[in-house]
């Protein structure tokens, strides 16, 4: 396990900090969690904590979305057949499902396409273009993708169909001939950039309710897709992202569709859910689809209401997701081979490894695995249909996607964001592109991203975490108001806290990989529990009578319907070490 550098963060200033603290009747610890997330006033806190769907934005205020809806409302009234298409990523399905789900509710000639990974790649496709023509399309809604697809969207133009461009990517200099909806067009004026590319959809949605006097319910009652688009695509839990995760986690835990209570039966979860929750347990299941069969089979799931036959798909996803990570951890020992064999691994910046036996759909599941062992941007590259492709991921915070910009030259297609992106080259570039892309992070990447962190939202003690009065055997009031920031993600991560001078009480490496604590600090009686998923080489820091210091968050275990406080190890460190 790789040594981490602790970052704690700048605490405010105590003026504001005891102002806030006094204004909301809680201690300054949260009131100093609060101000390092922006929240400097009741007036902010109460967005925060209580995020309604008055909060959201005019719609209208997006660049081209007044044209947009008047294209829109023109295909309903003439009875136009719209086609909903989406990439194959959770992203992209769920933006699709939730798309073709609202506007089946008013209209009835409509349908849905996905394209294949492997014949088709990323993103809007001729095969797709040409397809939508046979079917007698005369307009397109691209969802999560479309804003670079120069080509194909003006051979769709060429074929007498319109477009409606729904995406939350970088744009390239030349925009595509079509209406193109993206907060991140340079003169758009849209006041949150972060939306998901399922988010973009929403809001063109939201806008046509909103001009058809629509009743909204039905718009809002699928939120819950949302939520899972937020959540998989790892954009920024802030400002208009918040709300509408909130707004989807209450859909998801007061009233799941059948297709997301089929699912978390089948992984053996009940709820509450989390936004992390949703990450790990469906978010993986509906990508399986994706990656190893069809990300068609996901959106039918999720907007199937047969139950039998949402039973039946739900176990045919659930089988790609073991699948999958059967493919994950055998091309993942066998990239880690690769590399171990590369004897001229250690003097590059970046890691790039080529298979053309791997599986298109796990390459990027694969890269994100290097990076715990070999911390460099890496990109992990397979072939098909005669092309190289792959995915990359990032270290902290380098900009994989500038960097990629700077070999454009060498590749046929490429598209993400800053922390991940895709990729295609012909066999023949391979080479050039390895060494240009290693050049390229190497002269751009700044020391401080070279080695994992660990951000540290502030200092803590044991006895801080109960009132004097409150009984040890229950769960605290910090941690009931802690669990309020939800939901957690970029830009609102969980609190890691530092405590320092912290004791094993008793320890145990559980399956030889996890580090189980019993912890306790000498200013106080207190004794939590304490688990590090991972963490079982660190055995020997937290042995018996050694001081060390945790980064760490809380949680709640529950076992037998009994709830206990524990601990959940971000990291560890000798006390000398820091």
């Amino acid at each position: 396990m790789m040594d981490k550098v602790w970052k704690i963060k700048p605490a405010p200033a105590p003026k504001l900090v005891n102002e806030l603290s006094s204004q909301l009747n809680v201690n300054n610890r949260i009131a100093t969690l609060l101000i390092q997330r922006g929240i400097t006033d009741y007036q902010k806190a109460e967005r925060f904590f209580r995020p309604k769907k008055e909060h959201l934005h005019d719609p209208f205020l997006m660049k081209n979305m007044a044209s947009a809806v008047e294209r829109l409302v023109m295909a309903l009234a003439n009875n136009q057949k719209i086609l909903v298409y989406g990439d194959y990523d959770v992203d992209g399905t769920t933006a699709v499902a939730l798309m073709y789900s609202a506007l089946k509710s008013h209209h009835d000639a409509i349908d849905f396409y996905i394209p294949d990974r492997y014949q088709e790649g990323y993103g809007l496709s001729e095969i797709g273009v040409r397809w939508a023509k046979e079917n007698g399309i005369e307009l397109i809604i691209t969802l999560d993708c479309g804003v670079k697809a120069l080509s194909q969207i003006q051979l769709a133009v060429d074929l007498g169909m319109d477009i409606i461009v729904c995406d939350h990517h970088e744009p390239g200099e030349l925009l595509p001939n079509a209406i193109v909806l993206d907060p991140k067009q340079k003169d758009c004026l849209y006041p949150f950039k972060e939306l998901s590319g399922c988010g973009v959809g929403f809001k063109l949605l939201q806008a046509l309710f909103t001009a058809q006097k629509w009743d909204d319910e039905l718009l809002f009652q699928q939120l819950d897709l949302l939520a899972l688009s937020i959540a998989a695509d790892i954009v920024s839990i802030t400002d208009e992202n918040r709300v509408l995760a909130f707004l989807g986690l209450k859909i998801v835990n007061e009233k799941p569709r059948r297709a997301f209570s089929e699912l978390l039966s089948l992984a053996g979860k009940k709820g509450p859910l989390t936004l992390t929750d949703l990450v790990f347990i469906i978010a993986p299941r509906i990508n399986a689809a994706g990656r190893l069969r069809s990300g068609r089979t996901a959106v039918q799931l999720m907007i199937e209401e047969n139950s039998a036959l949402i039973q039946e798909l739900a176990k045919e996803i659930n089988q790609d997701n073991v699948d999958r990570r059967l493919l994950d951890k055998q091309m993942t020992q066998e990239a880690l081979q690769l590399i171990a064999e590369d004897l001229s691994f250690q003097t590059k910046s970046s890691t790039i490894v080529f298979n053309p036996k791997w599986h298109k759909g796990v390459v990027g599941i694969v890269a994100s695995r290097l990076i715990e062992t070999h911390f460099k941007p890496t990109i992990v590259l397979t072939e098909s249909n005669g092309m190289i492709s792959g995915s990359a991921r990032t270290v902290n915070d380098f900009d994989l996607h500038e960097a990629l910009i700077k070999c454009s030259d060498l590749l046929t297609q490429f598209g993400g964001h800053t922390h991940a992106a895709g990729l295609s080259m012909l066999p023949e570039n391979l080479l050039a592109f390895s060494e240009r892309f290693d050049r390229v992070v190497r002269e751009s990447i700044s020391d401080e991203d070279k080695n994992p962190h660990q951000t540290i939202d502030a200092m803590l003690s044991l006895e801080d975490v109960y009132l004097p009065d409150e009984p040890r055997l229950k769960i605290p009031k910090f941690y009931r108001v802690l669990s309020e920031f939800e939901p957690f993600g970029p830009g609102n991560m969980k609190p890691v806290f530092w405590m320092q001078n912290v004791y094993s009480h008793q320890i145990s490496v559980l399956k030889e990989v996890h580090l189980k604590l019993k912890v306790k600090q000498e200013n106080t009686n207190l004794m939590l529990d304490a688990i590090g998923f991972g963490f079982g080489e660190k055995e020997t820091i937290a042995a018996f009578g050694l001081s060390y210091s945790l980064a760490c968050t809380f949680d709640v275990n529950v076992f037998r319907d009994v709830s206990t406080l524990q601990l959940i190890i971000k990291d560890i460190k000798s006390t000398d070490s820091l």
